[in-house]
């Protein structure tokens, strides 16, 4: 969610999370510790403000004149951030370091990322974050890298820089589970929007995520049932899981499809737990 334009999207479900009861304490940390660092990173998004033109600057020009004014006090501000991204632990300041990278004038940038890409086993929506920096800074062609134990090939002027980007069934999917939680458990679809989104940028590229392209309703109903049943362990819904199959149509020859959709999501929502 934490595209350029949805900073202020992003503070705002972040403050309606920690409004609510109910979870882990140290979930709670972790949502509070990723909205102020949105606060001291992107003021003018949280507040609601902005001064003088009556067509305010975007997020994106906002950024890039932050980091202009970075690099006329130092010069070498770029190397800066290119290190805290790629050579300090995975937090949301080396993310925040490798969005900046998007908007600092060196070449060599470029080839740096597409070799942090090729030469580490990165985590998976670190791999998808660069991916955004180098099609953010006009980089063009396809690059070659392994997501998990499979090799995909990715053509970096298609690659989506906003959720909305996605193709249209990577939608229905979500849709689906709305249909079945928006109205009496709106809770879980919050955390199932987010938790798709998540998944869809790390799988990008790879065998599950071309299967979500599909259109064939099976297959978006097993993504689905799968990211629901995901999603309802952590929020009960009061369904059991054979009544989650059940409502979207998941039959016994469907089951063994499913459990294959259903076991990468899980290893990947463990992938996310761990970094």
């Amino acid at each position: 969610m934490l595209e350029t334009e949805r900073y202020g999207e992003a503070g705002e479900l972040l403050e309606f999370l920690l409004g609510c009861q109910g979870q882990d304490s140290r979930q709670y940390e972790e949502w509070n510790a990723l909205l102020q660092w949105l606060k001291d990173a992107f003021p003018t998004s949280l507040d609601g403000t902005s001064e003088g033109s009556s067509e305010p600057d975007s997020e994106e020009d906002l950024a890039r004149q932050h980091i202009e004014s970075k690099l006329a006090l130092d010069k070498d501000y770029g190397h800066k951030l290119l290190h805290a991204a790629m050579e300090g632990p995975l937090s949301e300041h080396s993310l925040l370091a490798l969005e900046q990278l998007s908007y600092v004038d060196m070449p060599e940038i470029d080839d740096a990322l597409r070799e942090w890409l090729q030469r580490e086993q990165l985590h998976p929506l670190v791999q998808y974050h660069v991916l955004q920096t180098l099609k953010r800074r006009g980089a063009t062609g396809s690059v070659k890298f392994f997501r998990g134990q499979e090799a995909v090939d990715i053509e970096l002027d298609t690659t989506p820089l906003k959720s909305a980007d996605f193709p249209p069934p990577i939608h229905h999917i979500l849709d689906r589970v709305a249909e079945q939680t928006q109205v009496h458990n709106p809770n879980l679809f919050y955390f199932a929007q987010e938790l798709w989104f998540q998944f869809v940028m790390g799988t990008y590229g790879t065998m599950d995520y071309r299967s979500m392209l599909s259109d064939e309703d099976s297959t978006l109903d097993i993504w689905a049932a799968a990211l629901h049943q995901t999603v309802s362990e952590s929020l009960p819904d009061g369904k059991s899981d054979e009544e989650i199959r059940s409502t979207y149509g998941i039959t016994d020859a469907l089951r063994l499809r499913f459990e294959q959709v259903y076991r990468s999501m899980k290893q990947f929502v463990g992938a996310v737990r761990q970094r």
